[in-house]
C-alpha cells in the first residue's frame, strides 16, 4: 500500500563528495504519489506530468529510481562522457547569498545556510561507459510506465580536436546510450564549471548545430534534447533557433549564471574560476528567457518545444513556466533540497492552489 511523503526524505550530502553520494544512494521509496490529469508530453512521449528532474541530481540509476518513485517523470541521467572523469573537489555545493540573477552580477559571497541557491562545482564527472551503460540498462528495466528516461550525454575535448572530432565523441557516446536504453538524448552544450569548448557550444550556432548533426543521425529517430546557458540578445536567440530546430525536438533552458564566489574574507573560491549559479536566483532570467525563446520560434514558424529549466519550487512556478511557453519544467535544486518536492507540486496543481 502507499504512504503519505514524510520529511526528511533521504537526499544528497553534500558534506561529502560525489562518491560517497554516488556510492550511497537512497532505497527506493513507495508513497502515495497525487494523479495529475491532462494529456502530457515529453518530445512526443507520454509522460504522467511534465515534471522533470534535470541532468545533476540522479547520479546513477539508484538515485533515479528513487526520484521516480517521488512524482518525477521526465528523469535526466547526470551527464556521461565516452571516458571515465572524475569529480572536482570539494565543496561541490556552495550556498551564496544573492538575488535574482541576469548574467550582470560577477561576484557572489558565500552564505552560511542555503537561501534557496548555490553555485554548484562537479565538472561534468563520469563513470567509465562500462559502468554507466550497465546501469542504464538496469534502470531502464525497473522504470514504471509514464516515465521518461532521458540520457545527458557530453563530448570530452582532447588536445588537437578539431569540432567535428567532438562531434563524433557526442555522438558515440549518444549511440552507446540509446543503445543502453535511453527514451531522449540530451546533449549538454552548456556547462560553466569547464572552460573547453564542450561546457560552450551553444554560444557557437554553427559549430553547435554541427554537432547535434552528427549526434541527430546517430540516435535513429530518438529525440534529441539540446541543454542551453543564459542568452540575452535577440539575433543570438535567433541565430540558435535557426541552428538547432531542424534536428533538435527541444531545448532545454537555462542551465544556471555563471559568477565568481568569495569566501567571508574576500578570497575567491574553486581558483578564482567562475561556477555557475543554480537555485532560486536563476528563475526570473529562465523564465524571460523561455518567453523569448517560446516568441521567436513562433515567429519563425519553427516547431521546438521548450523545457524550463532553473529555479523552479512550488506548484505557481511550475504555470509560470508552462504559461512561458515550455512544455515540461525540470528541477534540480528544489529536488535535492526537499526531495518530496514532485508530490507536492502535482497536489496543489491538481486542486489549482499554488
Amino acid at each position: 500500500m502507499n504512504v503519505q511523503v514524510k520529511e526528511p526524505l533521504p537526499r544528497y550530502d553534500d558534506r561529502r563528495d560525489y562518491d560517497w553520494n554516488y556510492d550511497h544512494p537512497p532505497q527506493p521509496v513507495d508513497v502515495d504519489v497525487p494523479p495529475l490529469a491532462g494529456d502530457w508530453r515529453f518530445c512526443g512521449l507520454p509522460v504522467d506530468s511534465p515534471l522533470g528532474v534535470s541532468a545533476g541530481p540522479l547520479l546513477n540509476g539508484a538515485w533515479l529510481l528513487y526520484y521516480a518513485g517521488l512524482g518525477f517523470d521526465v528523469l535526466t541521467y547526470k551527464t556521461v562522457r565516452g571516458i571515465e572523469r572524475a569529480c572536482y573537489g570539494m565543496p561541490n555545493l556552495q550556498p551564496v547569498a544573492c538575488g535574482d540573477l541576469s548574467g550582470d552580477v560577477r561576484v557572489l559571497p558565500v552564505s552560511d545556510d542555503m537561501r534557496g541557491s548555490w553555485a554548484v562545482s562537479f565538472g561534468m564527472p563520469s563513470k567509465e561507459p562500462a559502468t554507466w551503460m550497465a546501469d542504464l540498462e538496469r534502470t531502464k528495466d525497473k522504470l514504471p510506465p509514464g516515465k521518461v528516461l532521458s540520457v545527458s550525454v557530453v563530448g570530452t575535448v582532447q588536445n588537437g580536436w578539431s569540432t567535428e572530432r567532438l562531434a563524433e565523441d557526442y555522438a558515440e557516446c549518444a549511440r552507446w546510450a540509446v543503445e543502453s536504453g535511453a527514451d531522449v538524448i540530451e546533449t549538454n552544450f552548456s556547462c560553466p564549471n569547464v572552460s573547453t569548448c564542450d561546457g560552450q557550444l551553444y554560444q557557437q550556432p554553427q559549430q553547435a548545430r554541427g554537432v547535434a548533426e552528427k549526434v541527430y543521425d546517430a540516435i535513429n529517430g530518438i529525440p534529441l534534447v539540446i541543454k542551453i546557458g543564459h542568452i540575452d540578445k535577440d539575433q543570438d536567440i535567433e541565430a540558435l533557433l535557426r541552428s538547432l530546430s531542424p534536428v533538435a525536438t527541444a531545448l532545454a533552458m537555462t542551465n544556471s549564471v555563471a559568477t565568481t564566489v568569495t569566501a567571508e574574507d574576500g578570497t575567491l573560491l574553486f581558483e578564482g574560476q567562475p561556477r555557475g549559479i543554480c537555485g532560486a536566483a536563476t528563475r526570473v532570467a529562465s523564465l524571460r528567457q523561455t518567453a523569448r525563446f517560446r516568441r521567436m520560434a513562433d515567429q519563425l514558424g519553427l516547431k521546438i518545444e521548450l523545457i524550463g529549466v532553473g529555479g523552479a519550487s512550488n506548484a505557481d512556478h511550475v504555470r509560470q513556466y508552462l504559461d512561458a511557453g515550455a512544455t515540461a519544467v525540470h528541477l534540480a535544486t528544489a529536488a535535492m533540497i526537499h526531495p518530496g518536492v514532485a508530490c507536492e507540486i502535482r497536489r496543489d496543481m491538481a486542486s489549482g492552489d499554488a
